[in-house]
């Protein structure tokens, strides 16, 4: 599966068993982050299309917030693939 960046066009692999976040680093990109257990909602952003499941049981994500298609990628994996609206990720310097 493949994850885009919606903004910046660019791409990674989105294996469908690990988070978003670690697969965006893993990628060579850099996605906001903080806890990284779904809690903080640093990395909180938008899906504007395909699915994702949770790997906990209660992501910090509202109701609402869910209705508006806001995910937390770093407990998120894609079972599609997704399209991402992140304005503050950064390419990783290799």
């Amino acid at each position: 599966m493949r994850a885009t960046l919606a903004s910046q066009g660019w791409t990674f692999d989105a294996d469908g068993a690990t988070a978003l976040l670690k697969a965006a680093e893993q990628g060579g990109i850099r996605l906001p982050s903080s806890c990284r257990n779904g809690t903080c909602r640093t990395c909180l952003c938008k899906l504007e299309s395909g699915a994702i499941r949770y790997l906990i049981e209660w992501p910090g994500v509202s109701r609402e917030e869910k209705q508006e298609g806001l995910i937390l990628p770093c407990v998120a994996v894609a079972e599609t693939d997704v399209v991402l609206n992140v304005p503050a990720a950064r390419q990783i310097s290799r």
